[in-house]
């Protein structure tokens, strides 16, 4: 028991301060070890003693609780034996030196980790902590946390949204950068929705709320922000085996040496130049580094291990829809059939019998209007929804019929093989057709498709030459699936894909040794991100589901940024690789100069933790590398 209580307070006194603290204390330790180089002495005692004590004595107390709570063999426990070494047989300022050195590298990768994270960090403050709720026309002040779905929201100029929903009423712009990346504003009105956490710029506006808690976006990507952790990468665990093999060999080198040399200061030296702090910081610094890169590049990374499995990865399966495709339907073809009625009437009649309509397609069709033709609807009257098939309505005194070839056909309306040629051209592209009739004759009709992102094209070859396989899996039928795949030329393709066949094709890769890399927005895609190597989701238009399934979000559904990560996870296994390469080879140069008597105590801390500071400063370059 009184260990125990011993052992939590050594723990507390360890976790008091912070950086300013820890800045203090070398500072104190620095000009501590100035004065005793220059054997300045003010007081009764070596002055490298105060380094000693204020840098020293927390390794040492880091290692005694290693060792007695989980029996953890590390760094600081042979650091720790140097350090006594050193002060047993009277090398105070070696000691002191170790001590301040490992410290100072031990603050640098601190702050390499802490810039690292800031721009993911940024997202845990982004949600404010009260709403303005408006109840029977009266404002009210509440706590985020208590917004329920389908309370109505007021949201003033200069204010953080604070829970996702739906504009009631009002129009203004917002500044989504911190969840898109886009730097301009982004006009909303009624019935457009906005995300938690973005910035409300100009306007005031009443929202209902329609995701709140941690449904919330930002909730959802600060959930995925805080389970980073660069600790559970392979090659971590790796370097952690190393370091306790190391401790071991050291205290024999050293023990050897002594026995052979019959010199102390031999076997002292060693111990300091073996401690293999580069070796351990070579592997972290490089991840978190990463991880703070890719967040600035719109990735949301949820652990190292999703970087070392991604830069292994030979094929990359896409999703069609929502990934490589804007997800949405949009009106690409009207054609009349008869001189009486023009494409632009067709157009209007279309649009103004599906205002009322609830079907995707319908309410596609009237977006694409609204959005291309910058006109009013016609007039619409009598509108009646037909389950299956289509919608009837009067459309400015004319009865109109929009709908598939079924409803025709019911209709007794015929259609000419002529038009279903033409059609034809228009299915095999993948399109939706959707005929029109006037006045119970064809008129006319409209091709709706899922249209390519714009940079989708450029984002598979530039995925083709990180050396990395497209491979096409959608629900898609075989016609839209090669279509979309001869734009991109994506020569691998599955299509018609159930969850459970994306689940198989990937798992058939997988046991052919080529690792695989899942990207994709849907529900169905969850199970298919799970089983890759690596799963990334679109964390803007994907599922919940798809996002907890998958390693890593694309917060922004820039795709075009994916080429970026892939080689961003290449880079940095070469960064990790020279980090342990170098600490390796320095540690070998330093243990042989140490055993033949060439270093002493002093210069082999110097050498030894120098490396330290080279290891972690190469891993910071990743913060700001760019694929060329």
């Amino acid at each position: 028991m009184r260990g125990g209580f011993i052992l939590e307070k050594l723990e507390e006194l360890l976790e008091w301060g912070g950086t300013k603290r820890d800045v203090t204390l070398l500072v104190i330790s620095g000009l501590a070890l100035v004065m005793s180089i220059f054997d300045f002495t003010p007081f009764p005692f070596d002055a490298a003693w105060i380094a000693i004590i204020l840098c020293g004595v927390p390794i040492i107390l880091e290692a005694i609780i290693g060792l007695v709570t989980a029996f953890d063999i590390k760094a600081d426990v042979l650091v720790s034996i140097a350090l006594i070494a050193s002060v047993v047989i009277g090398e105070d300022f070696a000691a002191g030196e170790v001590a301040f050195i490992m410290q100072l590298g031990g603050l640098l990768e601190d702050l390499t980790v802490a810039k690292a994270r800031a721009g993911i960090e940024r997202l845990v403050h982004l949600t404010p902590r009260t709403a303005r709720r408006v109840l029977n026309s009266k404002e009210e002040m509440i706590p985020a946390q208590e917004v329920q779905v389908g309370d109505i929201i007021r949201v003033l100029p200069g204010e953080t949204i604070p829970v996702d929903g739906v504009i009631q009423s009002g129009q203004t712009s917002i500044n989504q950068a911190v969840m898109t990346g886009e730097s301009l504003p982004v006009d909303k009105g009624v019935g457009d929705e906005v995300c938690s956490g973005t910035v409300n710029q100009f306007g005031t506006f009443d929202m209902r709320a329609t995701k709140v808690g941690e449904d919330s976006s930002i909730q959802r990507m600060i959930r995925l922000v805080q389970s980073a952790d660069a600790g559970k990468a392979k090659i971590v665990g790796i370097a952690d085996r190393w370091a306790t093999w190391i401790v071991v060999i050291a205290l024999t080198a050293a023990a050897l040496t002594w026995l052979i040399s019959g010199e102390i200061i031999r076997a002292v030296t060693i111990l300091v130049v073996f401690c293999p702090c580069a070796l351990v910081l070579a592997t972290p610094t490089a991840i978190m580094a990463a991880i703070g890169n890719a967040t600035k590049h719109g990735f949301l990374v949820r652990e190292g291990d999703a970087l070392e499995r991604l830069a292994a990865v030979s094929k990359i399966t896409f999703d069609k829809t929502g990934t490589l495709t804007y997800g949405t339907p949009r009106v690409t073809a009207v054609r009349s059939l008869t001189e009486e009625f023009s494409e632009e009437i067709i157009y209007a009649y279309a649009a103004g019998a599906e205002l009322r309509s609830e079907h995707p397609l319908g309410k596609a069709i009237v977006r694409c209007y609204r959005d291309s033709q910058k006109k009013k609807l016609p007039k619409m009257e009598e509108f009646q929804m037909l389950p299956g098939r289509g919608v009837q309505a009067v459309v400015e005194g004319r009865e109109i019929l929009a709908g598939n070839r079924e409803l025709f056909e019911e209709r007794k309306i015929p259609v000419s093989e002529q038009v279903l040629c033409e059609v034809q051209s228009y299915l095999k592209e993948g399109c939706t057709v959707i005929y029109l009739g006037v006045e119970a004759r064809l008129a006319g009709f409209l091709a709706l498709a899922d249209t390519l992102r714009e940079d989708a094209c450029a984002t598979i070859d530039e995925v083709k030459q990180a050396k990395v396989t497209p491979v096409l899996l959608t629900g898609d039928h075989e016609n839209a699936a090669h279509h979309i795949a001869g734009q991109l030329h994506i020569d691998e393709v599955h299509a018609n894909c159930l969850p459970e066949d994306k689940l198989n094709w990937i798992d058939s890769y997988q046991r052919a040794k080529k690792q695989v890399c899942m990207i994709g927005d849907g529900i169905n895609d969850a199970p298919a991100l799970k089983k890759a190597y690596v799963g990334i989701a679109m964390g803007g238009v994907g599922s919940d589901i798809a996002v907890d399934a998958a390693d890593i979000a694309l917060v922004n559904d820039e795709i075009r940024e994916l080429p970026h990560l892939i080689c961003l996870a290449k880079r940095m296994m070469v960064t990790i690789k020279c980090n342990l390469t170098f600490s390796m080879m320095l540690n070998f140069v330093a243990i042989v100069l140490a055993i033949t008597g060439i270093l002493n105590p002093v210069v082999g801390a110097l050498v030894h933790n120098a490396g330290s500071v080279l290891v972690i400063i190469n891993s910071a370059f990743l913060l700001k590398w760019r694929k060329k």
